[in-house]
């Protein structure tokens, strides 16, 4: 009851502000191409769906290619990191210094080395760099937590360091992995759009060319569509991480486990 509760109340609060949304846009004849209605906004959702599905799958796929490699990067880096503190200390001021340059200062210099014959490999690696830190840092943070008393115990009994590694730090990180990966699935979201909007039309397929082009033809009503495909898009993947997040510590671990 109370779960369907928490569903229902955010659900509500969207219906009213919806309709207070049509309600002023009518009241208030406001045009179209300034703010359209919602009921517009659904009508050129449903006008141009086949082309919206198609620039959501390209959005999508690059999102999925730089999660993943983003993912193995970040968590190869920060097991790096913990077997070696002279390669953390190397190493770890590059990884901040690339998490805090803006990725539209880099974008057009990573564009033309890859160059436009492989857009969509340039495209991965913005959205890899965006997404990268956070499963860094997590993972860092969550190999470093380890319990020391196991770890000892483990030495004490003649474990080796990639023993000790598998079996005593690579779970304990486990939370901080997957915390680290629901902020990461969202910026790799993020880093796909940007990077398609760096990319400019001529080479761009995915949703932030549909915006630009949009906006170009003062389709404010087709511009909004996209924006709320983006939205749901970013809510379903950080929905997915959440439910993966329940599965895997949902029988050991105090986040996951319900409180009586």
């Amino acid at each position: 009851m109370r779960r369907a509760f928490d569903i229902a109340l955010p659900l509500l609060l969207a219906a009213a502000l919806l309709g207070l949304w049509e309600w002023t846009v009518a009241a208030k004849q406001i045009p179209p191409y300034v703010l359209p209605a919602p009921s517009a906004i659904a009508r050129a959702f449903a006008e141009n769906f086949g082309s919206l599905m198609e620039a959501l799958l390209s959005t999508l796929t690059v999102t999925l290619e730089a999660f993943v490699a983003a993912t193995v990067l970040g968590v190869a880096t920060a097991t790096l990191f913990a077997q070696s503190r002279t390669m953390e200390r190397m190493l770890y001021p590059y990884a901040v210094i690339l998490q805090v340059t803006p990725v539209v200062a880099i974008a057009p210099l990573i564009l033309i080395w890859v160059g436009f014959d492989h857009i969509n490999l340039a495209l991965v690696i913005i959205a890899t760099i965006v997404a990268f830190f956070p499963i860094l840092a997590g993972t860092t943070l969550g190999l470093k937590s380890a319990d020391f008393n196991l770890i000892d115990l483990t030495r004490l009994y003649g474990a080796s360091r990639l023993q000790t590694l598998w079996r005593i730090r690579l779970p304990g990180a486990l939370p901080y992995l997957l915390s680290g990966m629901k902020t990461a699935g969202g910026l790799a979201l993020i880093g796909a759009v940007v990077a398609e909007f760096v990319a400019g039309s001529g080479t761009a397929t995915g949703l932030a060319w549909r915006i630009v082009e949009s906006g170009n033809r003062l389709e404010i009503a087709t511009l909004f569509a996209a924006l709320a495909l983006l939205a749901f898009t970013g809510v379903l993947i950080f929905a997915a991480l959440s439910l993966l997040e329940w599965a895997l510590l949902r029988r050991w671990h105090e986040s996951a486990i319900r409180q009586s």
